[in-house]
């Protein structure tokens, strides 16, 4: 069936409307599967591996953007806005998040042969990692890419190129994965900087989503005009909803489920920041510890030398 003569949009449709375009397929089997191999050598040598952190990289992860990319929401993602805002969602905050979260740099450095090991953290010292993870850089990527998509003739030739609108997915994932891999501080990649910094950033996004999707909402000018008009005169156009109409349903989608997901990573570095706080005041509690006990055993010795000294009197 030709993408010009799909059926009636329904949300079982993004369940059951499958189909199998070769590169988010490759892309999804081979960064699994190299993850995957790297936690069977851990646990083969008998080292562990945090399962939370598996589930996070490849079901949550690399699940998420195959499901954006191959699910009904691809079948569907130039002929509907709001289909396509879901989508852009997952690949921009839900697949970056999880990814990060997974730890994939950590479980390199600990699995990679020497080689390949120094060479990634040659990579992970080099200026040009310490350019593309400076916190305000990737801030003004983040908040600004959306705009430059939208509000340029990049959506448009994205509706008309397979290639460009292939390329727009990677864009959303990398863009996204360079805000917040540093903030979320699991892996030892530079730009990390405090949790207060960490939360001020994150918060710091969410007038930036809401702004562009009240934007959207309220503008009357179409955003793919020619494409969208085009469609409704085909044979879909029995059923496809007013183009402003559902154009204003995309622009409430990007305000509230970047809302939703951007309060979710706030939750997720607030416990972060709490278990950081335990373990550093377990430390301290060590520490001190060990302080008193150093110093009563000084005690001891001078009481035992003081001893001495009276009983040789």
């Amino acid at each position: 069936m030709s993408d010009l003569d799909l059926p009636r949009f329904t949300l079982g449709r993004v369940f059951t409307d499958w189909g199998l375009d070769p590169v988010p397929f490759v892309l999804t089997v081979w960064i699994a599967g190299v993850y995957l191999v790297g936690v069977v050598v851990l646990r083969r040598r008998g080292d562990a591996w945090p399962l939370g952190r598996t589930l996070a990289f490849v079901v949550a992860g690399m699940g998420s953007f195959f499901f954006a990319t191959s699910s009904g929401l691809a079948r569907y993602d130039t002929t509907l806005i709001s289909v396509h805002m879901v989508q852009h969602m997952i690949l921009s905050m839900v697949v970056p998040l999880s990814l990060a979260l997974g730890a994939p740099v950590t479980l390199a450095l600990r699995t990679l042969p020497p080689a390949p090991r120094r060479l990634l953290l040659g990579l992970l010292h080099s200026w040009v990692a310490r350019i593309l993870s400076f916190p305000l850089l990737t801030f003004g990527l983040y908040i600004l890419s959306p705009w430059a998509l939208y509000y340029s003739g990049w959506y448009d030739a994205s509706l008309a190129s397979p290639f460009v609108h292939e390329m727009m997915h990677v864009h959303l994932v990398t863009v996204g994965a360079l805000f917040f891999w540093p903030l979320m501080g699991v892996d030892p990649l530079p730009g990390r900087v405090g949790y207060p910094f960490r939360v001020l950033l994150t918060v710091l996004t969410l007038p930036f989503h809401a702004f562009l999707g009240v934007t959207i909402m309220g503008q009357t000018t179409l955003l793919g005009a020619s494409h969208y008009l085009a469609l409704r005169e085909g044979p879909m156009g029995a059923w496809l909803p007013d183009p402003l109409d559902d154009q204003h349903l995309a622009g409430g989608i990007l305000w509230a489920s970047g809302d939703l997901i951007g309060l979710v990573f706030f939750a997720v570095l607030f416990v972060q920041w709490v278990r950081s706080s335990m373990k550093e005041a377990a430390r301290e509690d060590r520490r001190l510890d060990l302080v008193e006990a150093r110093a009563s055993r000084s005690d001891d010795q001078d009481r035992r030398s003081g001893h001495r000294q009276g009983g040789a009197a």
